[in-house]
């Protein structure tokens, strides 16, 4: 499979995700009997995602169209197999083992800076590059596991594991 033809899948992959997001959001309860002000619909945030996901399917689907015939080498060639490999373990060990094993922030920060470490490693053995990637990927980590932490509890009041 060439890349345009992979970018049109994944665009109709996407845009089906993104409307099926979008109407469950909206046939999600309103929870107007409580009084509730229609601004915290709880599918709301479901069904803006939905539509940003769409949004950014229609991009993709343009860029694929615009690139042309597709002349190179194809999709999952020489090491990607490998990578698509390292990224669906990588997810599955983060979903299936930590997350409930370990509190929310320790397996986020833990995922984020073994999958950043993975895939920014230095092909040649430059200890400096390896430092700069290792650091690098630790500061991603710690950002990310307690920027997401605190948007889950403060912003949309969520308790996570």
């Amino acid at each position: 499979m060439r890349m345009t033809l992979a970018d049109r899948l994944t665009a109709i992959v996407f845009a089906a995700l993104g409307l099926s997001m979008a109407v469950g959001g909206y046939r999600m309860d309103r929870l107007e009997i409580r009084q509730i002000h229609p601004g915290s619909i709880p599918g709301l945030v479901p069904m803006i995602l939905g539509v940003l996901l769409v949004i950014c399917a229609a991009m993709l689907w343009r860029e694929a169209a615009r690139a042309g015939p597709d002349t190179g080498e194809p999709v999952l060639s020489d090491g990607s197999w490998l990578r698509l490999g390292l990224t669906a373990g990588t997810c599955l060990i983060y979903a299936l083992v930590l997350v409930g094993f370990l509190p929310f922030v320790w397996s986020t920060g833990l995922f984020v800076f073994t999958f950043a470490a993975i895939f920014s490693w230095p092909g040649s053995g430059d200890v400096v590059a390896l430092v700069k990637a290792l650091a690098g990927a630790a500061i991603l980590a710690v950002a990310t596991a307690i920027g997401t932490a605190l948007l889950f509890a403060e912003v949309f009041l969520v308790r996570l594991p």
